[in-house]
């Protein structure tokens, strides 16, 4: 504080907390902040906000007091003034297969709504942003690219797996075990049994699910630092982690470092690039076109395609494999997959990261081991890749005209031809699995599960997960306009777009009519002329689901699947 002026806190001009904290008109302003501990040293310092969305609403977000204390610490030690905030979550693990599941998707905005009003309204310098069940993620990282402040993500890390009869088990196993239990091929005691052991503690669903595909793609993107997605939660290194992205806040305040200066369209195809290459969730599709719409960034859910085309699947995770983010974390983490894809050229080593760094230049500073010298089964090279093509594909052709997604675990060249059964919600699709009725070769289809027609368009890992467990992962073919989890395997395809509510094609099926999913032709499509899909869209009038409320209001908003189901009107692309 200057000796001259007892207002003046020597604060650079150029922070926008300089509004709330500078000159005598602002003593009420600096009262508020002396009520609540802050000094004079803090006044004079970057204000940094740090967005907590801890809950015990899920074992996600359960331990993110203890995470954001650390940040906070760290924020402190590099001199900033850390303003802790809370922000929403939604458990999608215990909303699964209920109407409550619509709140997932609008979490996301809602998320990236409250972030963007705190940190707009009470003026602060910086961010750093929580993530821990699978909304978070995406959510946090649009608030940071719709204000465009310093910011850095920091994921809260994932869960260590449970151990049932002598192997390790996740919550994919528990969501398994109920088609198994309807298919008679598991008693109900294993079932009780798996459960109690299958999450041990605190932290995000362990496989390569939502949450680690969009905690890994923060990294690539350039939000996080590299080695930050795979501490697991209750790990000292998660601790570690915080701290120095607190710290890592404040450098990027002093560097005047703004998403703005390293997101491009080069860091958007590195992050595809990871995801294709380890297995990434197919929600990973919908929530980067999001970032990239607020970001302004042109990106189009074709362009999975081409990078999928030329990125080959390395890692053997869950859900098509056995191992979990904690298995990767203890051979280097994410740093190796970017660090091999980087050596064969199917990285941009020249796009930026929060840290200031080229991604060549960070990893480089941070030289994980190379895949070839990690005894490691589950990591391939790219030379000797586990599928030639990346995990993810978008399908086109008359019944998804904008598109559809899928993620291959299993068989890299899958054709399936049938009639198809047509539900018109989850609830009715799932009544029909659990009552033993799928048969090999069956097409089921889900609609009216769109973002604007369920609306929030629904995960379904309930139904999935029933038709592995009976053994049909392989051999039964299910689409719907609404969202799988990323625990889901098997031949599922999300995403159709237009959805059956904006009078996509998909509104169009009838029971009976012959599907063909062809995923290396890339093609969805039914044995339907375009004259008699248009005749029968005529009769097609739908209501939304609910005429007020939050989920009136999203259904309203929301834009389609194939722009990344965004809400903000500056970010939509007709």
């Amino acid at each position: 504080m200057s000796s001259d002026d007892p207002f003046d806190y020597g604060k650079d001009e150029s922070l926008q907390s300089h509004e709330v904290t500078q000159g005598a008109e602002k003593a009420p302003h600096r009262a508020m902040f002396r009520a609540m501990g802050f000094d004079d040293d803090d006044l004079s310092s970057p204000m940094i906000g740090v967005a907590n969305p801890a809950a015990d609403i899920t074992p996600c977000n359960v331990h993110l007091d203890d995470v954001a204390e650390s940040a906070i610490e760290g924020v402190d030690e590099a001199g900033g003034m850390p303003i802790e905030f809370g922000t929403i979550t939604i458990s999608d693990a215990i909303s699964m297969g209920t109407e409550g599941m619509k709140a997932s998707l609008i979490s996301r905005e809602v998320i990236t709504d409250s972030v963007e009003l705190v940190a707009f309204g009470e003026r602060m310098d910086g961010l750093v942003t929580i993530g821990g069940c699978d909304k978070n993620m995406p959510g946090m990282m649009m608030a940071a690219i719709r204000t465009d402040l310093p910011s850095v993500f920091l994921y809260g890390g994932s869960i260590m797996p449970g151990e049932h009869d002598g192997r390790e088990v996740t919550i994919q196993n528990v969501f398994e075990g109920v088609g198994a239990v309807a298919d008679g091929e598991m008693s109900e005691e294993e079932l009780d049994e798996m459960e109690r052991h299958a999450c041990p503690g605190a932290g995000s669903c362990g496989g390569m699910f939502t949450a680690n595909t969009m905690s890994s793609i923060s990294e690539a993107l350039g939000f996080a630092p590299l080695g930050s997605a795979s501490p697991p939660a209750e790990h000292h290194g998660r601790y570690t982690v915080a701290r120095e992205s607190g710290k890592l806040a404040v450098e990027a305040v002093e560097n005047g470092l703004r998403p703005s200066d390293f997101l491009s369209r080069e860091s958007f195809e590195n992050a595809i690039a990871l995801q294709v290459a380890v297995g990434g969730s197919t929600n990973a599709v919908l929530h980067l076109l999001a970032l990239a719409a607020e970001a302004g960034i042109d990106l189009e859910v074709e362009d999975f395609n081409e990078i999928s085309a030329r990125t080959p699947k390395i890692a053997d995770l869950q859900p098509g494999g056995k191992k979990v983010m904690n298995d990767l974390h203890e051979v280097g983490g994410v740093p190796v997959v970017l660090r091999e894809l980087l050596e064969a050229d199917l990285l941009y080593g020249d796009a930026l990261t929060v840290t200031g760094e080229t991604m060549a230049e960070a990893l480089e500073r941070d030289d994980p081991p190379r895949v070839a010298d990690i005894d490691a089964d589950f990591l391939h090279t790219v030379e000797d890749p586990i599928h030639e093509r990346g995990a993810i594909r978008i399908l086109t052709g008359n019944l998804a005209p904008d598109g559809a997604v899928i993620k291959i675990t299993g068989e890299d060249h899958l054709h399936h031809e049938g009639p198809v059964r047509v539900f018109e919600q989850e609830e009715d699709a799932m009544a029909y699995v659990q009552e033993g009725n799928v048969e090999e070769g069956d097409v089921l289809c889900i609609r009216n599960e769109g973002p604007q027609g369920g609306p929030g368009m629904r995960e379904m890992l309930g139904v999935t997960s029933a038709v592995a467990g009976q053994g049909h992962a392989d051999d039964v073919a299910l689409f719907t306009d609404g969202r799988f989890s990323g625990a889901t395997r098997g031949l599922s395809i999300g995403h159709v777009a237009p959805e059956a509510f904006d009078g996509g094609p998909i509104a169009a099926l009838e029971d009976g009519d012959t599907v063909t999913i062809d995923v290396d032709d890339l093609e969805l499509s039914v044995d339907l002329t375009d004259e008699e899909i248009d005749e029968r869209l005529e009769a097609y009038d739908p209501e939304p689901t609910y005429d007020s409320g939050v989920l009136a209001k999203y259904g309203r908003d929301f834009d389609s699947a194939a722009n990344g189901a965004v809400t903000n009107p500056a970010a939509k692309r007709e």
